[in-house]
């Protein structure tokens, strides 16, 4: 059974949730999830002899959510987790992210290579450092109306997820999702974020009311601002990340996807899902998961579990 407590760290309050004993594995989720997201992978994990540790990320849940929205930028969510582990007493661990996580975890690897012995991608395939800003590149493209922009002006999606909590996560986890690209990752005009679904959907034989109930409650009391800041500093992070231009991760890797996650199927990110071999030379296997949509450690958790343990397994023994 896991447990959870507060870890004070990089300057911020962590909660997490850990369990088991053995290598250090930390989970680290996107948006708009928490460290419950992981519920399946906790015990599994902890079972096949790692001690797992997830926490709810720099501004989610029951962490700290610094009010500065540069205070979210990758070396503050990638600082996260290097504090974490030393707080742990740790001086090596394997990382695992999903969704916004995956990016922490990318960049965790390519940052502290000495800490970080393997790392593990969830939806989102590894950073690759474009030629221009990202918000930028989508305004030369012609679009203006891509959820990330919608994202930008503090305030407005706040108010439009927080207003009836329930339904904004009903829809975002329960609904299309990110399932169906067109609804989802595009604004309709005086539609919002959650224009393209009524809710009255009947949730996915992976969720049930009280998994919705937990995060609907969980948000209520957080907000959405918090999560709503990593997108704030999309383009921030490419000027930060200009030294590491074209740079390759070098530790055993995984990738891990669902096949109907519009992150991997549109143009771009099949693109990426085709390259990984150039920026993970050591990538271990990509599993596409036929079926499964975005929330895929969640809708599919036996086949997850299995290729990470199968992956943790083998890295700890190297």
């Amino acid at each position: 059974m896991s447990s959870s407590r507060v870890i004070p760290a990089n300057g911020i309050d962590l909660f997490v949730r850990e369990q088991g004993q053995g290598p250090l594995v930390v989970l680290c989720h996107g948006w708009p999830e928490l460290s419950y997201s992981w519920r399946h992978q906790i015990p599994a994990l902890a079972a096949a002899g790692f001690r797992v540790v997830a926490p709810d990320m720099r501004g989610y849940g029951r962490t700290t959510a610094p009010s500065d929205v540069t205070a979210y930028s990758i070396f503050d969510t990638v600082g996260d987790v290097v504090a974490l582990v030393q707080a742990l007493g740790e001086t090596k661990a394997m990382v695992i992210g999903h969704d916004w996580g995956a990016p922490v975890a990318w960049h965790a690897a390519l940052f502290r290579p000495d800490m970080f012995t393997a790392v593990a991608g969830l939806s989102v395939p590894p950073p690759f450092r474009g030629r221009g800003k990202p918000l930028d590149l989508l305004r030369e493209n012609g679009i203006t109306n891509f959820y990330w922009q919608y994202f930008q002006t503090p305030g407005v999606a706040e108010a439009e997820l927080e207003r009836d909590v329930a339904h904004t996560m009903r829809i975002v986890l329960g609904g299309r999702g990110l399932s169906d690209p067109t609804a989802a990752m595009f604004v309709q005009d005086d539609k919002g974020f959650l224009g393209h679904a009524s809710g009255s959907e009947p949730l996915p034989g992976w969720l049930t009311e009280a998994d919705l109930a937990y995060f609907t409650e969980t948000y209520r009391k957080s907000g959405f601002r918090g999560g709503l800041n990593w997108y704030r500093n999309l383009d921030r992070n490419w000027e930060l990340t200009a030294p590491w231009q074209d740079a390759q991760i070098h530790q055993p890797s995984l990738f891990i996807a669902g096949s109907k996650d519009a992150v991997i199927t549109g143009l771009i990110g099949a693109k990426r899902v085709n390259e990984l071999e150039h920026v993970l030379p050591n990538l271990k296997r990509k599993l596409i998961i036929e079926g499964a949509g975005h929330w895929v450690q969640q809708e599919r958790p036996d086949e997850v579990n299995t290729a990470l343990v199968e992956f943790l397994k083998e890295s700890a023994a190297q």
